[in-house]
């Protein structure tokens, strides 16, 4: 049983946590909530302390011979606040200790997971992105709100992520892993692209963007900015990651191209047609009794091919680090090697396709071909942890 701290600060998503907090103790964690003074104004103490199972106070003067606005912080296994407001970062941020949970933040020595939420104005504010820059330096993880509806009729960036989200950043944290990802940017593209032939059918495949987004939340979890480039995809957007939508082939190549000039890495999870409908039907295309006439095709762009062309040749500002994804059938690892010699990437995940064979399935088998070196065999496993393999080596390159 792990023990996790969850600090709640007075924003109208306050609600929110409710949900998290069942999520860490049905998945069998130690929970104790430990909210500021005016967060009991949106949700009071005894909700928190019936789903959690755990006295609930915001005061250090309350049972002060366990001495709790130490011993909570020494003893937990995680501490993530959520939401946490402008004033509880800017307080994080530099030192102050005038409540519990500010107490509790100066004496854990385990991972922090900030949340934010808050109107889009204070997010932006420079104090604000000031103060996110100090707590990620120091190594929390401060996972990037949502975009969305705020209180009242406001919309933008400053929405707490869904609550399942933030606890799956949470999960992958408490796997250990160190953010040696923070102060990096990367770009990753996920999902299946889709050529139109009429207004209703396209041209298509299976992928469903589960490994895309695994590769995401990982990333989050250690620390690293993240673009999701998210091709028709029905999955929740991960905590922290900013997702650009795309369908076709040309849309994916134009959102990756223009995000990897600031990246430190792409990587290229998506399954991208290879081919498009030269023309378009304006209406949709009728059956009737003669047959249909042929559809011709012409190549889409190779974007992994590209990526690694601007960086060779230097014609952009371009990724330390490419990583590209090869979906095989047949001859799965003779295939990979000439792709990865071909397109002039670092990395090649190299797994095979097929029935309930990585499209659409939660785990994940593969080989990883790296360029210049031994390739590294991924045993079949959950796809996070395949992912968390990935960013072991980007961050060894990076290093």
């Amino acid at each position: 049983m792990r023990s996790v701290v969850l600090g709640v600060s007075a924003g109208i998503a306050v609600y929110k946590a409710c949900e998290l907090l069942r999520l860490f103790t049905e998945s069998g964690h130690d929970v104790r909530v430990v909210p500021t003074r005016d967060a009991l104004r949106f949700v009071g103490e005894p909700t928190w302390a019936a789903l959690s199972g755990n006295p609930v106070t915001t005061e250090v003067w309350d049972s002060v011979h366990e001495v709790p606005h130490v011993r909570i912080g020494q003893h937990a296994d995680l501490v993530v606040v959520a939401p946490a407001t402008a004033d509880v970062l800017a307080r994080a941020a530099h030192g102050l200790a005038n409540d519990l949970l500010t107490n509790t933040l100066l004496t854990a020595r385990c991972p922090v997971v900030f949340a934010p939420a808050m109107h889009t104005e204070m997010w932006e504010h420079p104090a604000t992105r000031a103060n996110v820059a100090t707590l990620r330096e120091r190594g929390s993880i401060v996972v990037d709100p949502a975009v969305g509806r705020l209180t009242g009729a406001d919309s933008g960036p400053g929405r707490l992520p869904d609550p399942a989200e933030i606890f799956e950043v949470c999960r992958r944290v408490l796997t250990g892993r160190a953010p040696d990802l923070a102060g990096r940017h990367v770009v990753i593209s996920a999902g299946g692209t889709r050529e139109a032939i009429d207004p209703v059918r396209f041209i298509g495949n299976r992928s469903s963007g589960l490994q895309g987004y695994a590769l995401a939340r990982t990333a989050v979890a250690r620390g690293a900015e993240v673009t999701l480039v998210s091709a028709n995809v029905a999955l929740p957007d991960p905590a922290g990651a900013k997702v650009v939508r795309v369908e076709t082939a040309v849309d994916l190549r134009e959102a990756v191209v223009s995000a990897a000039a600031h990246a430190d890495a792409v990587v290229m999870a998506a399954a991208v047609a290879d081919f498009r409908p030269s023309r378009q039907s304006g209406t949709k295309i009728k059956k009737s009794s003669a047959e249909p006439d042929p559809i011709h095709l012409v190549k889409n762009p190779d974007v992994l091919a590209e990526l690694g062309e601007i960086r060779r040749e230097g014609i952009a500002p371009s990724p330390r680090v490419i990583v590209g994804f090869a979906a095989e059938t047949d001859d799965v690892l003779a295939n990979g090697r000439a792709k990865l010699e071909r397109k002039g990437c670092d990395l090649l995940v190299v797994n095979q396709v097929g029935e309930n064979l990585a499209f659409g399935t939660p785990d994940n088998a593969a080989v990883v071909l790296v360029a210049g070196g031994d390739p590294v065999e991924i045993p079949r496993g959950p796809k996070e942890d395949l992912a968390d393999v990935v960013w072991d080596l980007v961050a060894s390159r990076l290093a």
